[in-house]
């Protein structure tokens, strides 16, 4: 009798906590929060044309501060994203892009977060669930919340300024029921255009509990043909290979860097995949500090050296990798496709049809081996 108390007490909290996490993710909050900002929409995108590619397009990196959002959870959030959004179009930016990881400040609907985690995030979720739960089944529980709380701030920011935006990630769950980091892209309708899985995992979010998607994104818009990886993504040569010859232009790459600033740490992400790959690229950054964890990055719009006023694969860049801020440019689809015609990458695609499947099928099960042995040691 004690045991089934005990089962009846447990569902019943958990349900209780389901119905405050509702009520804290109200769409109708973050609307009455952005309607309260009369916001005028910019007429930067009525210049790009409906179809074929621009000759040139103004892109903003947002350079965001990873906060806990510990009350008025929706309203907050929503004021937020709303603020960074706005200072990039009041520079012009037809497309505004976000850090991975900028839907991660909403953990703050936990209630008490901050004090459990003073010995980091791993322990708080150790503490509270007796050693059982993984941190994907804590993000699992928010998902329905964090989920219409981020989507309902985006839609709407997109559709009210009337631009594109590339909303960073959030740990949601997916369709198929698995935990995954997920980016959308917004039109400015207001439209969801496409959701990005990320393809590669840290090992510490493997150990989480999350998984990795299986298809990279690659869509034809008014900005020209863009693909939207996350972080991770960047350390591998396959993401930007495989972006290129399908067809894009511009590769947009949100990071959130958990780590302390090195400058040779960032030379695996972005910079060397926009040099061997002949596109332009756009990588903005989560700063701060969350729960514990340091974010450090420099945000940046990059392209082919040659094409960079300082010939050092810049075109701007923050002047901070730990600070906030909002980095405008523009990136020239004409030098870019000029550049490609006068400088043609000659991708060998028969030796890598020969050789890469088998290599691949090598390497699984090199590791399915290693892994046998490790269990029985």
């Amino acid at each position: 009798m004690k045991a089934l108390v005990k089962k009846i007490s447990e569902i019943l909290g958990l349900w209780l906590f389901k119905g405050f996490l509702w009520f804290q993710s109200r769409p109708s909050i973050v609307k009455q929060a952005l309607a309260e900002k009369h916001i005028t929409p910019s007429i930067a995108t009525d210049e790009l044309p409906e179809s074929g590619r621009p000759s040139k397009i103004r892109v903003a990196a947002v350079q965001m501060k990873l906060e806990l959002i510990k009350q008025n959870h929706a309203r907050a959030y929503a004021e937020t994203i709303y603020r960074l959004t706005k200072e990039a179009v009041d520079q012009g930016a037809q497309l505004v892009v976000f850090p991975e990881d900028s839907g991660v400040p909403l953990v703050g609907l936990i209630p008490g977060l901050e004090e459990l985690a003073a010995r980091g995030f791993d322990s708080a979720v150790q503490e509270v669930s007796g050693g059982e739960t993984k941190i994907a089944d804590v993000f699992r529980l928010l998902s329905p919340a964090v989920k219409r709380i981020y989507e309902t701030t985006f839609s709407t920011l997109a559709r009210s300024f009337r631009v594109y935006i590339i909303s960073g990630s959030a740990y949601l769950e997916d369709v198929d029921g698995k935990m995954r980091n997920i980016g959308y892209l917004f039109d400015p309708d207001g439209n969801i255009i496409a959701k990005q899985r990320k393809l590669h995992l840290l090992p510490l979010e493997a150990d989480w509990g999350f998984e990795p998607g299986l298809e990279l994104e690659v869509l034809d818009t008014r900005l020209g043909r863009i693909a939207f990886p996350i972080c991770m993504d960047a350390t591998y040569f396959e993401t930007f290979r495989i972006a290129r010859l399908r067809g894009a232009d511009i590769v947009v790459i949100p990071a959130a860097n958990n780590e302390e600033y090195l400058f040779w740490r960032t030379m695996r992400g972005i910079w060397p995949r926009v040099q061997e790959s002949q596109v332009l690229g756009v990588s903005a950054h989560a700063v701060g500090n969350l729960l514990g964890m340091p974010f450090t990055g420099k945000s940046g719009l990059l392209g082919p050296l040659e094409l960079t006023q300082s010939e050092d694969g810049y075109f701007t860049q923050a002047d901070t990798f730990d600070e906030e801020e909002v980095v405008v440019g523009d990136l020239d689809l004409d030098a870019l496709y000029q550049f490609r015609e006068e400088n043609p990458l000659n991708f060998n695609v028969k030796l890598y049809e020969k050789y890469l499947p088998g290599l691949y099928e090598k390497g699984k099960k090199d590791r399915i081996q290693t892994n046998e042995v490790d269990r029985h040691k």
